[in-house]
């Protein structure tokens, strides 16, 4: 007889952005008259850099032609686009990371939750409360999250809690871990941690035998010139640190999907290589981003591609300025949204984070992310991202505002 995986039923409930789908759908069936303005889950609303259409309309030339076609490309991507992330990402940083240290992806959800592929189960890990989900539940279906409590929290987990008291970073771990999930700017807070600060988990794990997996999704929204880029700009980071990015927010790829994942060869555990190892499991089971895709990509660092991107993501940090502001002046206590295209607010007179969910959606129509929702530090919080349209961003905050007066 065939067996299931049973950590699977240990889940609780759907993925986050599941229920809260599920509950927006409800209400559009009850309300069809009302104009929802979504600003919960973090997807992009304005199109693709005509130089990155452009060069996809041009590689599907290539594909349409002897000469031009690709079949099977190498699954960790194009060295065309790996080159360019090499010189543009790194390079240009004073950061020497070599082309064959680039792994092209088609996300960075996929690479965070596929990483512990190269890891055993009983390592122990741990994550910042709040957090992004995916995170945890990938490390419950693997077996090494324990048992769900009833408190909200995986027994074989170690929190980090990131409270306002602490300015939403985490502190070291309570106890050892073996691998460490660190995500700036942040998802969901927005706040950002400096060189200083990033260059204590730096030591933490190069002292203890510990890999870090650092999601630096969002790095380019930083505004501040005290927050690294990327942790290999921390001195050691390369011994002890992987690190996740993606064209998915910083190019309007969350639909297109192109992501890279990098580990450095000087990055050993137990004297075995991990850059071999991801290798070896992208090669086994990942086919590679498509051709088109990854010419797509390239023509963001063109010198075209990158003055249209940086207008784009100016438009977003705009919003989440308005945002931010907004919600400052209606009252609400409010993080983040100045590094990070995500706004971190403190819900209103002690209201629950789904309470406070629920009340948006009823009465004004957005539609949020409840802080609980990212673990049990982001209870009586939401979060709010900076991706809709200015006029529809105007608009929600306007109607929040009505409703808090």
């Amino acid at each position: 007889m065939a067996k299931i995986n049973e950590n699977y039923l240990k889940l609780p409930g759907s993925y986050l952005f599941s229920t809260i789908a599920k509950k927006v759908n409800e209400y559009t069936a009850k309300n069809p008259d009302k104009k929802i303005i979504r600003m919960g889950i973090g997807d992009v609303t304005r199109p693709l850099a005509k130089a990155v259409t452009d060069a996809m309309h041009d590689a599907v030339e290539d594909m349409g032609s002897y000469e031009g076609f690709h079949g099977y490309g190498p699954e960790q991507g194009y060295d065309f686009l790996r080159m360019l992330i090499v010189e543009n990402d790194y390079k240009k940083r004073g950061i020497d990371i070599a082309i064959d240290e680039i792994f092209v992806s088609d996300g960075a959800k996929s690479d965070t939750g596929n990483i512990t592929d190269i890891f055993a189960v009983d390592n122990t890990v741990a994550v910042c409360d709040p957090v992004y989900p995916v995170y945890v539940d990938t490390n419950a279906m693997a077996g090494r999250a324990g048992d769900f409590g009833k408190d909200g929290r995986w027994t074989n987990l170690i929190y980090m809690p990131c409270t306002e008291e602490s300015g939403f970073l985490p502190a070291l771990p309570s106890k050892h871990a073996d691998l460490i999930y660190l995500c700036f700017p942040n998802n969901p807070t927005g706040m950002a941690a400096t060189k200083e600060q990033l260059a204590v988990w730096v030591d933490y794990a190069r002292r203890n035998g510990s890999v870090i997996l650092f999601d630096s999704a969002y790095e380019a929204f930083i505004q501040d010139e005290d927050v690294p880029h990327s942790i290999y700009e921390i001195e050691g980071a390369k011994e002890c640190a992987i690190e996740f990015r993606s064209f998915s927010k910083t190019a309007g790829f969350t639909g297109t999907r192109c992501a890279y994942t990098v580990v450095p060869k000087e990055l050993k555990v137990g004297g075995v290589m991990l850059n071999g190892l991801w290798l070896r499991r992208q090669t086994t089971k990942f086919n590679g981003v498509p051709y088109i895709v990854q010419k797509g990509a390239a023509a963001v660092y063109s010198e075209q591609g990158q003055k249209e991107i940086k207008e784009t993501i100016s438009y977003y940090m705009n919003n989440a300025k308005i945002i931010r502001e907004g919600l400052a002046c209606a009252g609400l206590t409010v993080y983040g949204g100045v590094n990070a295209p995500y706004i971190w607010a403190k819900t209103p007179n002690g209201l629950g984070s789904w309470e406070f969910f629920d009340s948006l959606l009823e009465k004004a129509a957005v539609v949020t992310t409840p802080g609980a929702g990212f673990g049990p530090s982001g209870e009586g919080y939401i979060r709010l991202t900076a991706f809709s349209t200015l006029d529809a961003t105007k608009e929600a905050v306007e109607r929040i505002k009505k409703i808090l007066y």
